[in-house]
Formats: structure tokens, C-alpha cells, sequence
């Protein structure tokens, strides 16, 4: 790795990143906003609307009263709810025929992050036809308009109801990586908490955690403004105030209406400053095993904290002092371990274990080349890793 080059790369980026067509989704927010989202579809003049799920959210009913609403309002719906954890190429072609069958004109993202993915998948291969998911994968290689899009997200965690990115899984070759472009953002976000009350404990921990992996990633990294920095550090705050009221009690609406604004926040900023080494590596325990990523986000970062080392200490040490965690005695290499081992204490409170079971050890390289590959030059992490401290990595999150 020539991390001369590498830092050029994110330096160029990072300075292109103000001239972007960033925007960011109209929200409908609070209790009850769900109901007021057929009313908005209707007067955009859609009649037909494909909603992408999972078989999870359709077995619950969550969706009954959206459903229901979208008929009183003339809206015409076909459902997708095959949708799988780190959905598959296979997925988005799929719910793509089912699209094109039934004369769709937009796209009702209901679920988690895998399903909104899916959502902006199929949006894309609606606006490039000709084009296969494979072959839009990296940056900026949608440039079209999708139909209209509306997430619905129904966990606090990745953020993508505000993101340029859909994360995809090659099922034949278990590569898991992202198309990325400023057409996949949602036009519209429903923020309602109400929608993620029935959300079980272990995931409500481990997406509160990948919300923290983004904020945190975001923060330390080189490509922060001003905005990005701020929406870390509101993030960072919500999560560390809110993420255990909402997992030990799933009923209480204004936690999992902080949860919600943590996790858009969190997106914000790390659609626009990136991510780092624990998405890199997450992603090839998704792609490979079928990690859920927010759980491998959660037992991913603090390792990964921990070999940036001083690098790293004084934004963590920043964050740190946000959380409140911290002595006016304390040096900021005192801060940054406090702030880390907060993360282990959270993820220990919530269950969340911190190995990761059924890696093999033929797997590593390949799964080192990958990560390598997505996170180098791209990623502006505190201090760039080579292949050899990538593969210590995966050693050291091994059960």
C-alpha cells in the first residue's frame, strides 16, 4: 500500500466533497408521522408503490396500519418482504421483476438497513436498466434519478434513510460492497418511533451500536467540517444517554425516539466524512458468514479503536469529555482508554459478546484483500493500516 498515495486520494476527495450535490431527505418526524406518509405519497401523484421488507416486519403487523392507510388513500401496493440480512444481488433483481410487473412508481423502503439497501438496489437498477448491480458498485456510477423513495427505518442504527449507500452481498462469491451515489438518498424519511417499539432487545443493542461505529468512525477520521464534526458529537451523546434505556425497556418512546435522531445524525456524518477500518472488516464477516453488521460494527470497534492508537487519542479523548466520562486530571491518552473501554462496558451491559465466532482461518486472506480494498485509499482513518495489521485484526476478534 502506498499510503502517500492514499492520503493524496483522500485529500482530493476531501476537497471535492463541498462542490457534492449533497442533500438530505425531508423528514416526517415523531409519534404517529407514519400516518401522515399515504396523504404525502398520494399528492405526489403516485398510485402504485412497491414496499420492500422483511419476513420479520410482515410477520409482526408493523406494517398493517400503513398498509391500510395506503388503501383508504387510493394508493395501490405490492409487497416484498423476501428481503434477507445483508441482502443479495438476488434480492433487488427479484423485487425488481416484481416492480416492473405490477407498473410501479415508487419505492416504500419498511425495515432495517437491509431493507432499505434493497430499496435503493432495486432504485437503481430502475434508473439504469441496462446496468447490473455489479457494475454500478463503487462511486457515483448510478447518475440518474431514481423513482420516488421513502424509508421507513424501523431500527435505530444504520443511518441509510440519509445515506449515498447501499450495501450489497454477491451470494456466489460472498462479496459484500457498496454502490455508492448521491441518487440513492431517499427523498423522503419517516422518523416515527412507535414503529420501532416491538424491536427485540439484541437488535436494538446492536444497531444502537452500529449507529455509535458510525458516529465514532466519522469523528476521528480526516474528512470531518465543521457539520459532520457536530453531528458525531450529538450522536456519540444520544446513543451513549439513550442506547441501554431503549434495550432494557423497549416501551419507552422517548428513548427510542432519541435512538432514531442518533442514528440519522449519525448517518449525516458519515456520509459525508466516511467511515474506516471496523465497516471494512464487518463487511467481509457479512459477506462471508453472514455476520448481522451491526452486531460486527459493536465487537469490531473497540479493537480497532485500540490499534490506532495515539493516532487516535485526541478526538476519542474529545468524545470522551462529551459522554462526560471523564477526570480534569485525566491526560487525553486517559481519556481516549476510558472512552474505549465505556464502548466494551456498553457492549457487556447489552449482551453483546465480544469475539466473533465461526471465523476460519482459510478465509483470512481472502477476507484481508477485500477489506483492504474497500478501505484503502478511500477511508480516511486516524492512521492508515497495511494487510498484515488487517489480518491481526481478524485474529483478535476471533472466538
Amino acid at each position: 500500500m502506498n499510503k502517500l498515495y492514499c492520503r493524496f486520494y483522500q485529500q482530493i476527495m476531501r476537497m471535492g466533497m463541498p462542490l457534492m450535490p449533497w442533500r438530505k431527505p425531508e423528514l416526517l418526524e415523531g409519534e404517529g408521522s407514519l400516518s401522515k406518509l399515504p396523504a404525502l405519497i398520494r399528492s405526489k401523484g403516485i398510485q402504485n408503490v412497491l414496499v420492500v421488507t422483511d419476513k420479520v416486519i410482515a410477520s409482526l403487523g408493523l406494517m398493517d396500519p400503513l398498509l391500510l392507510s395506503m388503501e383508504k388513500e387510493g394508493v395501490r401496493y405490492k409487497v416484498y418482504d423476501k428481503t434477507i440480512p445483508n441482502p443479495t444481488i438476488d434480492n433487488i433483481e427479484e423485487a425488481l421483476l416484481l416492480y416492473q410487473a405490477n407498473q410501479c412508481e415508487g419505492i416504500i423502503a419498511f425495515g432495517g438497513g437491509s431493507a432499505m439497501d434493497c430499496a435503493k438496489g432495486i432504485g437503481a437498477r430502475v434508473a439504469r436498466p441496462n446496468k447490473t448491480i455489479p457494475q454500478l458498485k463503487g462511486m457515483i456510477k448510478v447518475r440518474k434519478a431514481l423513482p420516488p423513495l421513502f424509508a421507513i427505518p424501523t431500527t435505530a442504527g444504520t443511518g441509510s434513510e440519509t445515506t449515498i449507500a447501499a450495501v450489497i452481498t454477491n451470494s456466489l462469491t460472498h462479496e459484500k460492497y457498496a454502490v455508492n451515489d448521491f441518487s440513492l438518498i431517499p427523498q423522503y424519511a419517516v422518523l416515527d418511533p412507535s414503529v420501532t417499539i416491538g424491536l427485540p432487545p439484541h437488535i436494538t443493542s446492536t444497531t444502537g451500536m452500529d449507529a455509535l461505529t458510525h458516529a465514532v468512525e466519522a469523528y476521528i477520521g480526516r474528512s470531518n467540517t465543521k457539520e459532520t464534526k457536530q453531528m458525531a458529537i450529538d450522536a456519540t451523546k444520544l446513543i451513549f444517554e439513550n442506547v441501554y434505556t431503549a434495550y432494557s425497556d423497549g416501551s419507552n418512546i422517548e428513548a427510542r425516539k432519541n435512538m432514531q435522531m442518533a442514528a440519522y445524525y449519525a448517518g449525516v456524518a458519515f456520509t459525508r466524512a466516511y467511515v474506516g477500518y471496523v465497516h471494512a472488516v464487518a463487511h467481509t464477516l457479512g459477506g462471508f458468514y453472514g455476520v448481522p453488521h451491526g452486531l460486527a460494527n459493536a465487537v469490531i470497534l473497540p479493537y480497532v479503536l485500540e490499534q490506532f492508537g495515539e493516532s487516535a487519542h485526541k478526538p476519542l479523548s474529545e468524545l470522551a469529555d462529551v459522554v462526560g466520562i471523564t477526570d480534569p486530571s485525566d491526560t487525553v491518552e486517559q481519556k481516549a482508554s476510558k472512552f474505549i473501554e465505556a464502548i466494551k462496558n456498553l457492549n457487556k451491559e447489552m449482551g453483546i459478546p465480544d469475539k466473533v465466532t465461526g471465523i476460519r482461518d482459510q478465509d483470512i486472506p481472502t477476507m484481508v484483500e477485500r477489506a483492504d480494498s474497500e478501505a484503502n485509499p478511500l477511508y480516511p482513518v486516524p492512521r492508515l493500516m497495511d494487510k498484515g495489521e488487517l489480518a491481526g485484526i481478524y485474529q483478535l476478534i476471533m472466538a
